[in-house]
Order: C-alpha cells, then sequence, then structure tokens
C-alpha cells in the first residue's frame, strides 16, 4: 500500500524527530552506512517501518534535492540482500517540493526468522523509541523464544510447594473464586489440593508453577530476584541522577499495590476548576489509568529464560512517564492498543489466576481480563484533558509513555508573533522544561523529557532556530547550559 506522504510528514512533524517506525536521513552525500542497522532494525519491529530518504530533520523535514534517486532505490535493493534472511521491502519516490524523495516500506521479518541478522557480522539491531541499538546476546534469544508458542508460566518452579504459598492470597483467592470465579473451577472448592493444581498454581508432581509463584506466592523475588519492579523520579537537574529510587517486590498483588502507592506519592497534582466553580487538586496522571497500565506490565510481562533479569520499569519525569516491561506484545497489534476489546495474552495462566487475586479482602481483582483496561486507559486520559497513551512494541519490550500537557505562557497585546511548538510535540516538552529550569545540559534536558538524546538535541536546535531559547556560556564551568530567551515582544 502506497505511502501517505501527507501523513508521513504529519506524524515526524508531530513527532518533532524520527518515531519508533519512521527513520529519516538525509543522505546527500549517497547512501549512508548507518542504513544497514536501521534495514536490520525495522525488519525486526513489529509491522516493520519506514525508512526515508532526502529529508533534513534539522530543517523541519524539509528535502535536501537528492542528486540521483534511482542510484539510492538501487542501492537499498542491494543493502537488503546482505541481511539474513533477506530484508524484504518496498521503494519508491516521490516529489516534495519538486524535489525527490526516496521512500523504502520495510515489512516484518517473519517471526520463524527473527532476528534479521547483518550476515557479514551476525549483528542484530533493535528500533527504540528513536534510532537502533544493537542486540545482546540474550535479546536474540528473546526473538528465537517468540518462534513458539509462550507456556513458560505453567513451567514448574523446582524446589518450591505449597510452603511457599502466601495463606491469605491463597484465602482470598479461594473466596473470590467461591463468589464470582469460573464455574469450572469452583467444582473443586472442596479439594484444595486439585483446586491448585486445575487453576494451573501447582503441577502434578506438587512444584509451584511460574504464575502460581508470582500470583501467590510468599515471596517470588526467592527463586527469581529480578522479577520485581524499579521506579525513580528523573529530575534531570544537574549532579541528580534520580530520586525516589525503589525496588518494589513480592508477589504480584503485593508490587501493584506498592507501586500505586509509590506513584500516588509521587505524580504531581495540578489544581483545576470544576464546572461547579470548585477547585479540587488532581493527580497529574489518572490514578485509575495508572492502576491499569501497572496490572498490564506486571502480568504481561515475558517470563522466559532470557527476560528473568530483567525487571518492570518506571520512571517519572517532569513531563513523562514510562512504563517498561521484557516482552513484546502477543497476538495483537499497536494499532488495536486501547481502540478494540480485544483479548491477548502471552501469559494465559498467570492472567486466569489474577481474575481472582484481589490485593485487600473484598478490593478490587488484579484484573479483569475483559479487554477492557486499555479503552478505560485511553477514557481516562481523554477524561483529563492529557495526550492518549503511546505504546511502543519492539519485539521483545514494551513501552508505554504517558505525557502530560503544559500550559503556554500567554503573550501579552501588542507583542509580536512567534511560532511556539504544537502542544503535545516532543517539541513543546523541550521548550516546557526549558522554562521551567532554565539552565540545563541537552543531556539533563533527555533525561528529564524521557526523549533519547537526538530527539533532544533536534529539539533545541529547531528552539533555538525559532528564537525561543539561545545557548548560555557564562556560567557553564565545564560545559554550555541552556537559558530561555523571552518570547518577542514580551521583554519590555
Amino acid at each position: 500500500m502506497p505511502v501517505d506522504v501527507k501523513e508521513l510528514l504529519d506524524a515526524l512533524s508531530l513527532a518533532g524527530g524520527d518515531t519508533a517506525r519512521i527513520e529519516v536521513k538525509s543522505a546527500l552525500g549517497g547512501l549512508p552506512d548507518s542504513v544497514t542497522p536501521t534495514l536490520s532494525a525495522l525488519a525486526n519491529l513489529p509491522g516493520g517501518g519506514i525508512l526515508v530518504l532526502g529529508l533534513d530533520e534539522a530543517k523541519g523535514f524539509k528535502p535536501v534535492g537528492l542528486g540521483d534517486p534511482n542510484a539510492l532505490k538501487q542501492g537499498l535493493g542491494s543493502r537488503a540482500r546482505t541481511f539474513t534472511p533477506p530484508v524484504r521491502m518496498d521503494i519508491t519516490d516521490v516529489k516534495i517540493d519538486g524535489k525527490a524523495v526516496v521512500i523504502a516500506e520495510v515489512a516484518e521479518c517473519d517471526t520463524a526468522d527473527k532476528p534479521c541478522r547483518i550476515t557479514s557480522t551476525g549483528k542484530a539491531y533493535l528500533r527504540s523509541h528513536d534510532g537502533d541499538y544493537e542486540l545482546s546476546p540474550l535479546e536474540q534469544q528473546g526473538f528465537l523464544a517468540g518462534r513458539t508458542a509462550p507456556h513458560t508460566d505453567r513451567q514448574p518452579v523446582p524446589g518450591t510447594s505449597t510452603d511457599d504459598l502466601d495463606p491469605d492470597l491463597v484465602a482470598s483467592w479461594r473466596d473470590s473464586l467461591a463468589t464470582r470465579g469460573r464455574a469450572g473451577l469452583r467444582r473443586f472448592l472442596d479439594d484444595p489440593p486439585e483446586l491448585l493444581r486445575r487453576a494451573g498454581v501447582t503441577t502434578s508432581g506438587g512444584e509451584l508453577t511460574v504464575a502460581g509463584l508470582l500470583a501467590l506466592g510468599s515471596y517470588p523475588q526467592q527463586y527469581y530476584p529480578r522479577m520485581l519492579v524499579q521506579v525513580a523520579v528523573v529530575t534531570g537537574r544537574r549532579g541528580e541522577r534520580a530520586r525516589n529510587a525503589a525496588v518494589i517486590d513480592g508477589p504480584v498483588p503485593a508490587m501493584l499495590d506498592a507501586t500505586m502507592e509509590w506513584l500516588t506519592a509521587n505524580v504531581g497534582t495540578t489544581t483545576r476548576e470544576l464546572s461547579n466553580g470548585h477547585l479540587r487538586d488532581m493527580p497529574d496522571y489518572p490514578l485509575v489509568a495508572l492502576r491499569e497500565l501497572v496490572a498490564n506490565a506486571l502480568v504481561h510481562r515475558d517470563l522466559a529464560a532470557w527476560a528473568e533479569g530483567q525487571a518492570v520499569e518506571i520512571r517519572l519525569t517532569e513531563s513523562k512517564l514510562v512504563i517498561a516491561n521484557p516482552g513484546g506484545l502477543h497476538g495483537i497489534t499497536v494499532d488495536r492498543l486501547g481502540r478494540e476489546h480485544v483479548t491477548s495474552a502471552r501469559n494465559p495462566t498467570l492472567v486466569g489466576i489474577c481474575q481472582d487475586v484481589r490485593t485487600v479482602p473484598g478490593g478490587e481483582r488484579i484484573i479483569e481480563a475483559l479487554a477492557t483496561g486499555l479503552p478505560l486507559v485511553t477514557q481516562e486520559l481523554a477524561d483529563a484533558a492529557l495526550p492518549p497513551a503511546r505504546y511502543f512494541d519492539a519485539g521483545i519490550r514494551f513501552t508505554v509513555m504517558l505525557s502530560r500537557s503544559a500550559p503556554e505562557e500567554p503573550a501579552r497585546p501588542g507583542s509580536t508573533t512567534v511560532r511556539e511548538p504544537r502542544p503535545g510535540s516532543n517539541l513543546a516538552l523541550v521548550s516546557d522544561t526549558i522554562r521551567r529550569h532554565p539552565g540545563l545540559t541537552v543531556a539533563s534536558i533527555a533525561d528529564t523529557t524521557g526523549l533519547p538524546l537526538a530527539q533532544a538535541r533536534r529539539a533545541v536546535t529547531e528552539l533555538r532556530s525559532r528564537g525561543l531559547i539561545r545557548l548560555d556560556t557564562t556560567s557553564a564551568g565545564a560545559g554550555r547550559y541552556l537559558t530561555v530567551v523571552p518570547v518577542k515582544g514580551q521583554d519590555g
């Protein structure tokens, strides 16, 4: 299907740079060497991606005027054959502002053949929010494990028994089953050992399954030390990498409760005027939405051997909240998340148990498993006048990014109009961060906003070109720091 050029440019403009699915290179001097890792990364990306040659990001994605687009197309075709398996792509050229631009639609590599590697080196690459990074041998194992249907959550945990279960959690789970649980399982309520086996909590040999240990275990980290949650607030202040960092462990219900306590304490609040005229302090992100996203990360994370050493990570910055877990989507694509009531589980046994586990007696279940969670997140964010959640599926890692809108400084009457960043764009996030914290380095801006360094650097370049900021070296010491230039007409 031909690429819609207008949609492509709009997506790049909104993001303020490359996206997880779109990579832009000027290619003014010919086909760059950096195309090679990009082709590998896009082929490994669920759904594939798009490589654009002939646009200049620093100039707002204006065409550079390629000298020989046919040579670039032939070069891409030749480069595609240097991978195992070969990269499949549709290559065409279009005119933008009368200048040629080459567009390559890179198809996703077949799951049975992933990861797509550079034949000469054996290296494979993966897309992040922006850019490509080389897969470690362990991450490559993640793709190999994805070639078959996942059954890790039903595997036995050697050395465990029902003595490793939390009696209170098990009692709460049984009570929930008795009132609202699956009718088929309720038949075994009077036979506890059989109930545990039928529900997938234990194996026929009496050991706990991975799912049973994580959902109902007293302390799962005794056997899986890194199946936990790491949280931190990234401030971006000079000399301060993070604050309120914590490691949250225990069974899934305990981790969910503790993570929500941390988020409640660390997510900021904004005073809003209600329809009745009263003021109320409200969280910057709706807690109902956060609970859904955290619960999803805990029950849908990859449990395979390659991911045992990776935690669920939550990072809170001035303008963003990022939740990431090992393992990509299973049986569903990113474009359907939050829009359709579609359910698919990487860990069906864990999901089944957690449907009837409550964090406290009489409280909410961990998950409903009715495909209503992400549509609820979408609605909660819309009700809070926040941008929609952004989902990134890299095949072996899944990331959710929430952004908070920040008000722009109003222009005074009679001021000269300055082209302000579009609300909700990366440019607006960087601009607002600089206004709030003048004196940050570009690296600190990247940490504070959660943007990759390359995107932060491009945003700073664009803001300078618009006259909204300047680079100030007067108090730099060992480096250069940013200060804000007032909007034209507002400096008195």
